[in-house]
């Protein structure tokens, strides 16, 4: 099965011709995960770059070998696409990638990328782009971490996870979004209390609903 659509929908290959992209469609395979599976570790030699076709992957960074805990610095959701750090400076992967649910991935072995990549110069500004965003977001997550507190931090990922909907499924687990927010398990699930307390929001197992959603707004400014 062809995939040269989900490749271009990707900030990666925007606008890259047909031409392009159907050689590293055909370079692809399919790799079906379920929950917990890894596709790498932080320090592993990369030779690919993935996109997700379904299911969420999380990337994360740990402690090892001090402790188990992580951080999920970032979700992958349908479309998108991550591991290409290691192709542009070949060193080791910087954090881990595992599934958080049942997940179809494409993976493209870096060599085929390389090798349209050198023939369409267009395409290394869609990388630029794609840096420029990370560096913008790695400013905020610092920002964030400088001038927010727990409860405003855990606000703020609360509101990412929602998706802009009032009622949502947590996509992870308690002790993933303690990851996410960088705190304890029991910091976060103080702050989520807070919340309830207050009305602003309601939870029932993973199920939450935000019952004023401008003032978990303003608490995570």
């Amino acid at each position: 099965m062809a995939h040269e659509q989900v490749l271009a929908d990707t900030e990666f290959f925007a606008d890259a011709p047909l031409e392009l992209l159907t050689p590293i469609s055909a370079a692809g395979k399919l790799r079906e995960l379920v929950r917990g599976d890894v596709l790498f570790e932080a320090g592993d030699e990369p030779d690919s770059i993935y996109v997700v076709l379904s299911g969420r992957i999380a990337i994360a960074i740990g402690n090892r070998p001090f402790d188990h805990r992580e951080s999920v610095i970032a979700l992958m959701d349908e479309g998108d696409l991550f591991g290409d750090m290691g192709m542009l400076d070949k060193s080791p992967r910087s954090a881990g990638a595992r599934a958080l649910e049942a997940s179809t991935v494409l993976e493209i072995p870096y060599s085929a990328v390389i090798e349209q990549l050198n023939k369409s110069t267009d395409l290394l500004w869609n990388v630029i782009r794609m840096l420029s965003r990370r560096l913008r977001a790695m400013d905020q997550a610092l920002a964030d971490s400088v001038f927010l507190d727990v409860t405003g931090r855990t606000a703020k990922r609360l509101l990412d996870l929602s998706g802009g909907n009032d009622e949502f499924t947590l996509p992870v687990t308690q002790e993933e979004l303690a990851g996410m927010v960088g705190a304890s398990r029991e910091r976060v699930n103080k702050a989520i209390a807070s919340f309830i307390k207050l009305h602003w929001l309601e939870q029932s197992d993973r199920t939450y609903h935000i019952l004023d959603r401008t003032k978990l707004e303003q608490r995570a400014l």
